[in-house]
């Protein structure tokens, strides 16, 4: 692509988040939903947790149910345990990720591994649409060491979750109707970042360290910078590098209606979720 033809995506919106409980008491920042930002199709939810206090996390996220999307837990720090309803269990450790496709229906908790120390990290929903509502649920659960590091010679590292950078370096995910860009990268002072992001995908940076610009926009560490429209992200690191998320996905265009755990396109869908979900019909976590 030449230069006169590309178009960098610039910050359309900044989002703050909001300061919430959930689970059993865990109290986390949610960057979405909230008054400013319903979702950024395909993507229904951000939350971030970050808290050396364990009565911020402790009491974890009991058995719960889920059906018509994907949840994706990203650990910065720390180590969470699941189990679900088809016998799948466990650590998600520091620098893990578990990207789960719930599909039709399944019941999971997800509890703190420790008693005390940091944990932090990120879960985000990722719509399915209608012909992917009611697949059979699957995982793609990776190591931290299984997830593929792109190390540049001026020093910045790129953790590859989902997508490819601009290297050639595939993540780990695949397979994911959003066909979505995940990386986790960090930058050292003064550095320049460039990755292609497919016209018409909707794609968001939450700046986790350090500071830095796009498009000489300066963005703030822990808030959420809406890109526009474009087919690249250029962004610089400020005097003390940065580490940020940038997360873009393929958006579905399809009615949304949700509730709780639940996300389908309608409401008679909504309430046959619940329905089955009263009659067992997606198991339950077992002890």
């Amino acid at each position: 692509m030449d230069s006169e033809s590309a178009k960098i995506r610039r910050v359309a919106q900044v989002v703050a988040g909001q300061a919430t409980s959930d689970g059993a008491g865990v109290n986390l920042m949610r960057m979405f939903p909230s008054m400013e930002l319903d979702m950024l199709d395909p993507f229904l939810m951000l939350d971030n947790f970050s808290s050396n206090d364990p009565d911020d996390y402790l009491a974890g996220f009991p058995p719960h149910p889920h059906r018509g999307f994907e949840t994706v837990t990203y650990l910065l720090h720390g180590n969470m345990r699941h189990k679900d309803s088809a016998g799948h269990e466990g650590v998600i450790r520091s620098g893990g990720v578990q990207w789960m496709t719930a599909g039709s229906g399944i019941e999971h908790s997800e509890m703190p591994e420790q008693e005390d120390g940091w944990m932090s990290g990120f879960q985000l929903w990722v719509n399915l649409p209608a012909s992917q509502k009611m697949i059979p649920p699957r995982y793609q659960e990776f190591e931290p060491e299984e997830i593929p590091v792109e190390e540049l010679a001026d020093g910045t590292v790129i953790r590859v979750i989902a997508g490819t950078t601009l290297g050639g370096t595939p993540g780990a995910v695949t397979q994911i109707n959003a066909q979505p860009i995940y990386f986790d990268v960090t930058l050292p002072a003064g550095t320049r970042f460039q990755q292609p992001i497919t016209p018409g995908h909707n794609a968001f940076l939450f700046l986790i360290e350090g500071g830095i610009s796009v498009a000489e926009v300066p963005v703030t560490r822990g808030t959420l910078a809406i890109l526009g429209e474009g087919d690249s992200l250029q962004a610089v690191a400020g005097d003390e590098g940065a580490r940020f998320l940038l997360i873009a996905g393929k958006p579905l265009n399809e009615p949304v209606a949700r509730s709780g755990p639940f996300v389908m396109n309608s409401e008679e869908e909504l309430r046959q979720a619940y329905a089955d979900y009263r009659a067992g019909k997606f198991g339950h976590v077992a002890g």
